[in-house]
């Protein structure tokens, strides 16, 4: 039987795929995407990653077993230390006021805020694609930018040069792929002991969040306003 999380990413590949041949992350990669589109995405990141710092949280208060609970009380601190880093890096420490969160975003966050009142194992799936999406992700581009290295021949040139280069090597990091491996193995653990009808639940919610990966750079991409 395949695990809850092989199911899940299966059906959100196409999903998936289509976050990796966008042109926000093409651009990302090669380190063409303007100035404009960046500060749009870190600023709209910052908004986010508050309200989902909480969101881990809350649900490490909501699992029963002690080793979830302090792992996702780990997730939570540093999801909030990569935040401090990041944007004192791209924003100079400056904070985005709440005002400015774009309609991509509060689609997101709600979302997330929504499952508060699901099962556990629900919310927990609801959190998992910011996790696993950004860690493929991150390591994609990394190995885009060491295969055109390689071929031409310098052995240092992309990923030095790129001016995003410390948001690429943030995600790509062998300890954010631990804590995304953590993540998933607890999602595993918790459909294991949940029936048919949660797994489902899990897996839509997975795949819905997925979604919002795409529709978050996409609206960066797009420098994304209220039309009113």
């Amino acid at each position: 039987m395949k695990k809850w999380s092989e199911e899940a990413w299966e059906a959100a590949l196409p999903v998936y795929e289509r976050i990796l041949g966008h042109p926000f992350v093409g651009a990302l990669a090669a380190g063409t995407l303007s100035e404009a589109r960046f500060r749009y995405y870190i600023h709209q990141d910052a908004l986010y990653l508050e309200g989902y710092a909480r969101r881990l949280a809350h649900i490490a208060s909501r699992l029963t077993r002690r080793e979830h609970t302090e792992a996702f009380l780990h997730f939570a601190l540093d999801g909030i230390e990569v935040e401090r880093a990041l944007h004192a890096t791209f924003l100079q420490g400056e904070r985005p006021d709440p005002g400015e969160m774009g309609p991509a975003c509060l689609l997101y966050t709600s979302l997330l805020d929504a499952q508060a009142t699901a099962p556990v194992e629900v919310e927990a799936a609801a959190v998992l694609p910011c996790f696993v999406v950004y860690q493929r992700v991150g390591e994609s581009i990394l190995a885009r930018q060491r295969s055109c290295t390689a071929a031409d021949g310098t052995g240092n040139g992309a990923a030095i040069e790129n001016p995003y280069r410390s948001w690429i090597e943030t995600y790509a990091d062998p300890g954010f792929a631990a804590a995304s491996d953590r993540a998933t193995q607890i999602c595993d653990a918790l459909a294991a002991e949940a029936g048919a009808e949660i797994r489902r639940r899990m897996t839509d919610i997975f795949v819905r969040c997925t979604r919002m990966e795409w529709m978050f750079w996409d609206s960066a991409w797009n420098l994304e306003n209220w039309k009113i």
